[in-house]
């Protein structure tokens, strides 16, 4: 099963989509609905750079407005939750002027 498939895991990382969760070595992170969203959505799609107007269709179902900041501000906090959880385990990379990138590998 490759990452972003049910059940597999990065590192110590887990999603399970279908659960609505992920964990930590087996325990909850506490996750907001829209960050456990955005989550799912790069987890999803490992290695691929994601722009900010597909996170945000898929996240919160409608396009961007132009000055909207909803991704980054959400990014910002997700990453801040797993850094919390994982520290020194990056898993979400930022692609300026682009979007954001899951790798649980680098």
């Amino acid at each position: 099963m490759a990452v972003g498939s049910a059940h597999e895991k990065a590192g110590r990382l887990e999603v399970r989509p279908e659960e609505h969760a992920a964990l930590v070595d087996g325990r909850p992170l506490s996750l907001t609905v829209r960050e456990l969203q955005l989550l799912v959505t790069l987890w999803s799609n490992p290695q691929r750079i994601l722009t900010r107007e597909e996170l945000h269709t898929s996240v919160w179902g409608t396009p961007p407005r132009r000055d909207d900041r909803s991704v980054d501000v959400y990014v910002s906090r997700l990453r801040a939750k797993l850094g919390a959880a994982l520290p020194g385990q990056k898993l979400i990379y930022t692609h300026n002027g682009i979007g954001y990138r899951f790798s649980p590998d680098g």
